[in-house]
């Protein structure tokens, strides 16, 4: 009988060894919680961001600064899933290997570490949408964000408590079946974001179309200053530059061709762009709502365009700009 004894407590030293967590343990514990941490805040808030584009709020809408989350978050979900899968995958062949690893303490630890994480996050997050709410946004949006943070909330914690207290460790396919689902989840979302706020593609032209209002802003102010200074339009974009203050007439930033300009009158010039989308199209978004909202900050109504060449004019009233800059002399002179 002592020597059964002894046997089965050399066996089970050998098991306890055999089970010890090693730095592999810790590493793939610690990265596939870190990349569910970040995916989960990443996908609340690209739905939230596709939310605020579809149900706009006239007294709070960015849509430079949604798109630019969008394809933040976009990117962040495309690398943190894949290697959260991953992770997982590896993680749970050496659990069907040795079936001892569940009960480790590190991944034990970890678990209750992402739900306490998980949690805290959804409440912050559901403070700030009460808030938001209360601040007077919009019912409809209040409530697409409530369900959206709930859903992943009830997602989360079912299925980290259901793996905490399951019995079939060897035989369930709802781990294969979670990942399965997650995947087409998240790549649903992504191909949903096209479609909302554009292509990448898309994108790119808006940006170029940014830059191309941007200059011609830049452009009229300088001509209009020209004006104020000489009581005579230029007569070429050229007659801008300076070479002590450093100003170089900008060019289209695609193709790096210089801008149209022409003269009309005396007070009136015209400036011509080619642009690759129209101020209208922003995807399903723009349906919703004033498409003057979604332009970026460097941006008004007076530069509004249609895809292709577009030519502004403008007239410069006299009494208001010569004023103006004589204003801006006599400011200069008391220096």
């Amino acid at each position: 009988m002592e020597f059964f004894k002894a046997c089965g407590k050399i066996k089970h030293m050998e098991n306890n060894t055999n089970t010890k967590n090693t730095p592999k343990d810790f590493f793939l514990h610690l990265l596939n919680i870190t990349t569910f941490y970040i995916a989960v805040i990443n996908f609340i808030t690209l739905f939230i961001q596709y939310i605020n584009a579809l149900f706009p709020d006239l007294l709070n809408f960015y849509y430079t600064g949604m798109t630019n989350a969008v394809r933040l978050s976009m990117s962040i979900l495309l690398i943190s899933v894949p290697v959260y899968i991953l992770t997982s995958w590896m993680l749970g062949k050496d659990l069907k290997e040795d079936p001892n690893r569940r009960e480790f303490g590190l991944r034990k630890w970890l678990i209750y570490l992402t739900l306490f994480v998980a949690a805290i996050t959804i409440i912050i997050d559901l403070i700030i949408l009460v808030n938001n709410f209360l601040s007077g946004e919009l019912t409809t949006q209040f409530f697409l964000k409530i369900f959206i943070v709930l859903a992943v909330a009830v997602s989360v914690f079912g299925y980290y408590i259901w793996d905490l207290k399951r019995k079939d460790r060897e035989t369930s396919k709802l781990p294969k079946r979670f990942a399965w689902v997650l995947s087409l989840v998240v790549l649903a979302s992504i191909v949903l974001g096209f479609f909302i706020v554009g292509t990448p593609a898309d994108q790119r032209d808006r940006r170029f179309d940014e830059d191309r209002v941007s200059d011609l802003q830049v452009l009229q102010s300088q001509i209009v200053n020209y004006w104020g200074q000489k009581d005579v339009l230029p007569d070429e974009l050229k007659k801008l530059e300076n070479s002590i203050s450093g100003y170089m007439v900008p060019e289209d930033p695609e193709t790096k061709q210089p801008y149209e300009y022409r003269v009309i009158d005396n007070l009136t010039f015209e400036l011509c762009a080619t642009f690759k989308t129209s101020s209208d199209d922003f995807g399903v978004a723009s349906m919703q709502v004033d498409p003057y909202l979604y332009r970026g900050i460097s941006s008004s109504q007076n530069w509004e365009h249609e895809e292709g060449r577009t030519c502004f004019e403008r007239i410069i009233d006299p009494e208001l700009y010569k004023s103006a800059s004589e204003g801006v002399q006599a400011e200069r002179l008391m220096y």
